[in-house]
């Protein structure tokens, strides 16, 4: 996502205005005087060629444009944003010829679609056609050429894009999501005192259980904030997951409060009033920063943010809610078990972030529930399977 949107920010206003109201880009009417047009949808990828000259082509149901965000000449990953364009989930897979692997995730404002080359390519076109001679959906197509010497293969025929063409039958890419895990507290900073025990070593403990389970998926890079009892600002946390380029950020806690007989589990997502203070965890040199630079338009910078910062809100709360339904499934959930914030641990922009409170340290059910080996293990297993059931394409909602 944060490509897709440093490439908007270096354009200027009309040109981001363009692309993030759908507007006619490229020749293709997207936007009809009745209002904005619907989305969108990608229906397949397709690819046809060799390790020299290879097409890319994505049918779509409706018209769209496409803009080159990376051509990826210095690294070999191409980065394309597809804006007004939505996906069920992510559509990953295996290419063929010049295209090792793909993916079309979701970004700001649309898609992105993303491939990463076997050789050195360049884009020789783009285009879009309408559906016609037999083909029912429209389709983007992407000619890539192989550069500096290429591979040697013989060449074979590009499809006839004009045809309807077989799907991939690859087993689907498995990419692997970053997952920060955020175990709150630490070091000189001991959290709520239970009657055993202090938060920083409930949280730790959680976080460091909940590590193993995900990596022995295959399907997670995990990424914690604190692996010892060990004290890290709250802003750095933050910029941790950003640097990791985080797909998910939990931060884990354990509540209290003065009457022992309260118990039960919570989940905290950003309040709009804590999407003001997204200040507090951007460093200097980030894209948002330069932004507003002189020179910089201003308002491009804010739109841009609070589009992002929409759609990480709304992926948030989607997380929230399957978050509850599996815990409230181990452990007794608050009367008011989804609340807002503005902790700052919440407030990175780009990255969908929850905080879960596991229960409260100051109630004797919910201590021994945390710290006892099998019931944590019950709790980590829930958090687990909510952080599947957000990252399977038909339960995904954004």
């Amino acid at each position: 996502m944060r490509k897709v949107l440093i490439s908007l920010a270096r354009m200027g206003w009309v040109r981001a205005a363009l692309i993030i109201g759908g507007l006619t880009t490229a020749g293709v009417a997207v936007a009809t005087a009745q209002g904005p047009a619907a989305p969108a949808g990608v229906q397949k990828v397709r690819f046809g060629g060799d390790r020299n000259e290879t097409r890319v082509v994505i049918d779509l149901d409706r018209a769209a444009a496409g803009k080159l965000i990376s051509d990826g000449m210095s690294d070999q990953r191409l980065v394309m944003a597809l804006p007004n364009v939505v996906v069920s989930g992510d559509l990953q897979g295996s290419g063929q010829g010049l295209v090792k692997r793909w993916v079309i995730d979701e970004a700001a404002g649309g898609a992105r679609l993303r491939l990463d080359l076997a050789d050195k390519a360049e884009v020789r076109r783009r285009f879009l056609l309408p559906p016609g001679d037999g083909a029912t959906a429209y389709r983007y197509v992407i000619d890539l050429k192989a550069v500096g010497g290429g591979a040697t293969a013989a060449p074979q025929a590009l499809p006839r894009v004009t045809q309807a063409a077989t799907p991939i039958k690859a087993a689907p890419l498995r990419l692997k999501k970053v997952i920060v895990i955020d175990a709150g507290h630490g070091g000189k900073d001991p959290g709520s005192l239970g009657a055993n025990v202090h938060e920083k070593e409930v949280t730790l403990a959680a976080a460091r259980a909940l590590k193993d389970r995900l990596e022995r998926s295959g399907r997670y890079q995990v990424v914690l904030t604190r692996e010892t009892d060990t004290f890290i600002p709250l802003e750095s946390r933050v910029q941790i997951a950003r640097r990791a380029d985080a797909d998910l950020f939990i931060s884990l806690h354990a509540d209290s409060g003065p009457d022992a007989s309260t118990r039960g589990a919570s989940v905290y997502t950003l309040s709009d009033k804590g999407a003001d203070r997204v200040g507090l965890v951007l460093e200097k040199d980030d894209w948002l920063m330069k932004a507003n630079m002189p020179g910089r338009d201003r308002a491009v910078s804010q739109i841009l943010l609070d589009l992002s910062q929409r759609a990480t809100k709304n992926r948030s709360a989607a997380f929230a809610q399957l978050l509850l339904a599996n815990v409230g499934q181990e452990t007794a959930l608050l009367r008011r078990s989804h609340r807002d914030a503005g902790f700052i641990v919440l407030l990175a922009p780009d990255v969908p972030a929850v905080l879960l409170e596991m229960g409260f340290i100051t109630n004797p059910d919910d201590e021994a529930f945390l710290t006892t080996k099998s019931s944590r293990k019950r709790m980590v297993d829930a958090v687990a399977d909510s952080i599947e059931a957000y990252f399977t394409p038909q339960l995904r909602k954004s």
